[in-house]
């Protein structure tokens, strides 16, 4: 055990008594960490640091994932959520606020003629599938990512335990880029299938007029399509990845970049399919809570007025270039590729006789962590990342990259693990 992650680790032992896995998510969690050589509980953030209960301080490049997209402790949002903190949190009416954001996102993003917020990804997603369902008179969904914690899709993931056979029937996986994927689920299924939901990008692009052909073909044969913009929201721009590729879903979901790490997020589409919540049960005590709107209000306006889009991009596109530049001059190419887009680049590493992918990550994670580092395996941009961050991230790959490539060639990565690898918990991307 390192004094290093002295009290993280004891920490563990502790929390993992009242709290299931010790965390509230799964993505936090000590099973994304090298076991005993990494942080594991924080208590405090600014920027684009955080700080672990060892005293430890980090450049973050998981930024909550995803869901702090200005950087820490950012001002201007916070000082919204300070004002409104003085007027009030949850009332017993709407907020004259959640016309104002709603007003907003119809003005930026292509398909929101109507909207209604949520606290999750989760919670829109799954809103979005019972809209459809009502409208067609339809139970089946085709799917295509990752869409959250509930019943209906994670039923068809290998974490499934608890979910009702009946239900995990219902959801059926195509493949991005692969148009025949999705007609083989849309016939097979013909007149059964309410929507098609997916991820509009994640980390492959979209070829061949892949996005136009989905919609084309999910009304063709009498579905609703849905885009889950919960990571591409905002970051693709502020009317998301729709906005960027020219294709206007029927409904979609935007959460993690809205508000700067305030819990919410927002259902929006044609008004036709949303005036159908009307009927259907959308509803909870926290939909319209107040700091997260102004917070939500405050993070557009700060995206606006700083050209944050850009300035991310800018610095992501560096960041990956340079990055693969690295991996071809130490020679790795064949073991670590980078892909995504630019403010959430992902690292993929391959097998090799003597290492696995996951120990190979693991061994990555332990000595950039060592370094100052908050990771694993991908690069969450915020705006709040300096260039001075990003090279301080490029000389670490640069002294870590030839040590790798050393354990790798003398098949002695495996005993330069200080602790047991990761775990993964399931992948869909």
């Amino acid at each position: 055990m390192s004094n290093r992650y002295q009290k993280s680790n004891e920490m563990l032992e502790e929390v993992k008594k009242v709290i299931p896995l010790a965390t509230q998510t799964f993505s936090k969690s000590y099973l994304q960490y090298i076991k005993g050589q990494a942080p594991l509980f924080v208590t405090h953030a600014d920027g684009a640091y955080i700080w672990d209960v060892d005293g430890n301080k980090y450049i973050d490049f998981i930024n909550g994932l995803l869901s702090v997209y200005l950087g820490y402790n950012y001002k201007p949002v916070n000082d919204s959520i300070i004002e409104q903190l003085g007027k009030g949190i949850n009332f017993s009416l709407p907020s004259v606020l959640e016309s104002e954001l709603a007003q907003k996102l119809i003005d930026i993003i292509p398909c929101a003629e109507m909207v209604r917020f949520g606290k999750n990804g989760s919670d829109v997603t799954s809103g979005a599938i019972r809209v459809a369902r009502a409208v067609t008179r339809r139970d089946h969904v085709a799917v295509c990512g990752y869409h959250g914690w509930h019943d209906w899709y994670i039923g068809s993931t290998t974490r499934h335990l608890g979910v009702p056979e009946s239900t995990r029937a219902l959801t059926h996986k195509f493949t991005y880029n692969d148009i025949d994927s999705l007609e083989v689920i849309l016939k097979k299924n013909e007149g059964n299938i309410a929507a098609v939901i997916m991820e509009a990008m994640n980390y492959e692009e979209p070829e061949d007029d892949f996005l136009k052909k989905v919609k084309e073909l999910a009304h063709k044969h009498g579905a609703l399509l849905i885009f889950d913009e919960v990571i591409t929201g905002f970051r693709f721009g502020l009317g998301g990845a729709q906005a960027l590729f020219g294709v206007t879903p029927d409904l979609a979901t935007f959460g993690k970049s809205m508000a700067n790490g305030m819990p919410i997020s927002a259902l929006v589409g044609k008004k036709e399919y949303m005036q159908k919540i009307d009927d259907i049960f959308y509803s909870f005590t926290y939909g319209g809570e107040a700091l997260s709107i102004a917070a939500s209000l405050a993070t557009i306006k700060e995206i606006e007025e700083k050209d944050v889009v850009q300035e991310v991009e800018k610095k992501g596109i560096y960041l990956k270039e340079k990055t693969i530049e690295l991996i071809e001059k130490h020679n790795l190419s064949s073991i670590l590729s980078l892909k995504g887009r630019p403010f959430w680049s992902i690292l993929f590493v391959e097998d090799t006789d003597h290492a696995t992918g996951i120990e190979i990550k693991s061994y990555m994670q332990q000595e950039i962590l060592a370094r100052g580092f908050l990771w694993y395996g991908q690069h969450n941009m915020s705006f709040s990342h300096t260039q001075e961050h990003l090279d301080d991230l490029l000389q670490a790959y640069d002294e870590l990259f030839p040590q790798l490539k050393q354990l790798l060639d003398t098949g002695k990565l495996k005993e330069s693990l200080k602790g047991e690898p990761i775990t993964n918990i399931f992948k869909v991307r």
